[in-house]
């Protein structure tokens, strides 16, 4: 089996996912395409040898509709010769086209392959591919939960936060803690080896730093706001929910593209080129749809039995903020070493661009573990429906 190995990886800083956000202004076939373009800039390697761009992207209608992956390749100026496919694991999206590129590569099936993500919130919003207010799972998903039916994904974290006895106070400095560290990341220039610059019609200068970042953010200031997903009907079926959950201690919603560049490492020895990290292990699961935000847990013991290592043997991990509760918990449940957990801040600060966060988060955890010395990095986060993927990367 052949070593799959990261030889680079690059991202856009992320805009506000709404209308007159820094990135709004692109279409995000254009914003995947910048990413790609400057991934190949930055390495030298000849588009041509790519075998195939497979891309993550939840929100697949609208402008994101019709193969997105297959479409920014062709805006990216490559030869006509590269494919492109686009998956959907919902916000792990991304994260599982990193799987099935290097799993790709280990197997033989690929030499040199680019895994990335997009994601224009502001242009496609959530929902938009339901059309009609179409029922995307049918009578099979609601006969299977005899009537009480699925919750939102704000719901699911109110109940996370209930069953891990979380308070609000608890959520809101965590959510202040991710702007601090990711404030003083920025302006340390820890983030530089990793973002790219994106042109922006009608901007006078490319965007190159996340617009997402408040650095004035206090628990104080969080405390005043409201809940955001207070709902009368799911308070009666739930009455264990506090109704903690802002908009302060969720993710906001976020413009953002990403994409990493595997292959082999024989093929990057040939090309003289120096791998960043290669892929360790890889772990799927699937826990409650309803609780929905919890099978990060799962998974991340699942993918430290196969690397045979422990929580202590990782020097950073990436769990997505999706909302305060999700990271909150997963740490609770594993004994995890908080210092170690999302140390330059995670999507509650620098945004969640569905699809593009997976291979975000990925961008972090190597500029990161380069940057400090660390060995290992593990990366998690939490999916629409109950799943999760975790994946463990050594640097090198």
């Amino acid at each position: 089996m052949h070593d799959a190995v990261i030889v680079d990886i690059v991202r856009s800083a992320t805009g506000r996912g709404k209308p007159g956000g820094a990135l709004s202004g692109l279409h995000p076939v254009d914003l995947l395409a910048t990413v790609l373009h400057a991934l190949v800039a930055r390495t030298g390697v000849e588009p041509a040898l790519i075998d195939d761009v497979i891309t993550g992207c939840v929100g697949q209608a609208a402008e994101q509709a019709a193969n997105i992956g297959r479409n920014a390749v062709l805006a990216a100026g490559w030869p006509l010769t590269v494919p492109g496919t686009t998956v959907d694991r919902a916000c792990g999206s991304g994260q599982q086209a990193m799987h099935f590129a290097a799993q790709g590569v280990m197997a033989g099936a690929y030499d040199v392959v680019v895994a990335c993500g997009v994601e224009s919130m502001s242009r496609v919003p959530m929902g938009t591919a339901m059309v009609g207010g179409a029922d995307p799972f049918g009578p099979g998903v609601a006969a299977r939960l005899a009537g009480n039916g699925l919750v939102s994904q704000g719901i699911a974290a109110e109940l996370v936060t209930a069953r891990w006895g979380l308070t609000r106070e608890q959520l809101d400095a965590y959510a202040a803690r991710s702007h601090a560290l990711a404030a003083a990341a920025a302006d340390a220039g820890a983030f530089a080896d990793e973002i790219v610059p994106v042109d922006v019609p009608g901007r006078d200068a490319p965007l190159t730093r996340d617009e997402t970042i408040r650095p004035a953010t206090t628990p104080a200031g969080l405390a005043g706001l409201k809940p955001a997903f207070y709902d009368a009907a799911s308070g009666e079926r739930f009455p264990q929910i506090g109704w903690h959950i802002t908009a302060g201690n969720s993710s906001p919603l976020t413009d953002g593209a990403a994409a990493v560049l595997i292959m082999s490492a024989t093929r990057a020895a040939e090309l003289g080129l120096r791998p960043r990290a290669r892929f360790h292990a890889f772990a799927l699961a699937g826990d409650d749809p309803v609780m929905m935000l919890t099978a990060p847990i799962p998974a991340t013991r699942k993918v430290l039995a196969k690397a045979g290592l422990t929580i202590d043997d990782i020097d950073a991990y990436e769990v997505n903020e999706a909302f305060a509760p999700v990271p909150l918990a997963w740490a609770a449940d594993l004994g995890a070493d908080p210092e170690r957990l999302n140390p330059r801040g995670g999507a509650i600060a620098l945004g969640h661009p569905l699809g593009g966060s997976g291979v975000r988060l990925m961008a972090t955890l190597v500029n990161h573990l380069e940057q400090t010395g660390g060995r290992y990095g593990l990366q998690t986060m939490c999916e629409a429906g109950g799943q999760a993927n975790a994946t463990i990367v050594e640097r090198l």
